[in-house]
């Protein structure tokens, strides 16, 4: 097997057109990475450098509740916001201001409309996508702005030596831009590249971020012992979080492929002296067929408002308003990452979210009619309304089992922070978000250069085991 995929590796770059795709791809994801580093203006780089090194150094500084909220935006931005930099909103504006004209799609009856009439339909709905990131952006701008005015060093030097209108009017222009620019990015890798340009600017920034997560905990945990001290890992512990995180990774992979697949018979006609039909094919149903939106969905709507109970919280005088400022206090606590009360809605919202994307992308009483129409058919069911409800029974089950697959991979790394101890930015790659995107853009690029080795009569990745895409 490790000899095909080296030679399938050889062969990539054998074929013209696929390396040069592959180059381009490459040289426009480093252009992001730089990016990453450019600050925005107004900003003293040499008291960001010393913020970034002590929340580097500082074991539990990621322990916080706010210091984990500010970790899960910061992994989807590549690192960017914790160095200030141009691309700190990362493309997560525009992936959310997508996932909202897709719901509206299915709930606006104009633009249900719009989105059936073909690529024009689709590019208007685009533009409006467009302006609906940059209404998002200048929000998060504006918020982001004020948080980098908070930041100080320990001397409680002020990374904004000059914090007011003047800064927030800048950082939020320029955080725009940055954040267009990374829409432009990827709708030139989607041009000229290979693979989903949005999904791997997001896969690249989440990636950047494991190898110093890694050493972080091998820095601060690991000792060459089998009996370690106190709050460190010993060489058998180490083996075992690498040996479960492949675990993660496999059952991930497994779940992300697996398909439930329906048997559908096409009837039978007979025409002068030919019979035409007959034949049997399969429609896969999948296993995680909401992907990883209702986990984003869930992470959004619990992140913010915890922040902002936080806030109100911290705002609240005890002595004034005792009954308030416990009550407030509690709601923070519940609402906290890692937090009995949040997990628990978490994993309510993940259901949901689960359920609700289903029906809205899979529609049984329209795909009963349609088989109805042309003539196909599931052996032993009734076509039409008995067909509806079969599907929706069968989808029903299989989404309940991709909810709980799902609801189980976003809560691993808070189980993992809480009972290893681990830090929160090395717990955060055994499950979430960042695990599901990596795994799922990973997959779907592999298949994308592999159907390019095929159609050049070249071996796939695996001889006899052809690697399927996320779609």
């Amino acid at each position: 097997m490790l000899r095909s995929i080296i030679s399938s590796l050889v062969n990539v770059f054998r074929i013209p057109e696929l390396r040069r795709k592959l180059l381009i791809t490459l040289m426009l994801l480093a252009v992001y990475r730089v990016g990453i580093y450019v600050t925005i203006p107004g900003i003293d780089v040499n008291v960001l450098g010393q913020v970034i090194k002590k929340s580097t150094e500082a074991t539990g500084q990621t322990d916080s509740a706010s210091s984990r909220a500010v970790s899960i935006v910061d992994m989807f931005s590549g690192g960017a916001l914790s160095h200030c930099g141009l691309f700190a909103l990362g493309i997560m504006p525009y992936i959310s201001a997508s996932i909202i004209f897709q719901l509206l799609t299915t709930v606006i009856k104009p633009l249900e409309e719009l989105s059936k009439e073909g690529e024009a339909g689709r590019k208007k709905i685009n533009q409006y996508t467009r302006y609906a990131t940059v209404g998002l952006c200048l929000v998060w701008g504006f918020t982001t702005a004020r948080w980098v005015e908070g930041l100080k060093a320990d001397d409680l030097s002020a990374v904004v030596p000059n914090p007011g209108m003047g800064f927030e009017l800048a950082s939020i222009v320029t955080l725009t831009a940055g954040t267009i620019f990374l829409m432009w990015l990827g709708e030139q890798i989607d041009e000229y590249g290979i693979g989903n340009g949005i999904s791997l600017i997001i896969m690249a920034g989440i990636v950047a971020r494991m190898p110093s997560a890694m050493f972080q905990m091998i820095r601060t945990k690991f000792e060459m012992t089998f009996r370690p001290a106190e709050g460190r890992f010993g060489l058998v512990m180490l083996l075992v979080l690498a040996a479960m995180y492949v675990a993660v990774v496999v059952a991930v992979i497994i779940i992300q492929q697996g398909q439930r697949r329906i048997t559908v018979q096409t009837a039978k006609q007979t025409r002068g002296r030919r019979v035409y039909g007959g034949q049997q094919h399969y429609m896969p149903l999948r296993v995680n067929h909401a992907g990883v939106i209702p986990i984003i969905f869930a992470q959004s709507l619990l992140t913010f408002p915890g922040l902002l109970v936080r806030m109100v919280a911290n705002r609240v005088s005890p002595a004034d308003h005792p009954a308030l400022a416990r009550f407030m206090s509690g709601m923070a606590s519940q609402l906290s990452i890692g937090a009995f009360g949040y997990v628990v809605v978490y994993v309510i919202m993940i259901f949901f979210f689960c359920f609700f994307w289903t029906a809205v992308a899979f529609n049984p009483v329209k795909m009963a009619e349609d088989w109805k129409q042309y003539g196909h058919f599931v052996p032993g069911i009734r076509p039409g309304k008995r067909t509806a409800e079969y599907l929706e029974r069968l989808m029903t089950r299989i989404t309940l089992a991709g909810a709980a697959f799902l609801a189980a991979v976003a809560i691993l790394p808070q189980l993992f922070n809480k009972y290893l101890n681990l830090d929160w930015q090395m717990a955060s790659i055994y499950g979430g978000t960042g695990l599901l995107i990596v795994v799922g853009v990973a997959l779907d690029v592999v298949q994308k250069i592999e159907s390019h080795l095929l159609m050049r009569h070249y071996d796939g990745f695996i001889k006899g085991h052809p690697v399927r895409g996320r779609r």
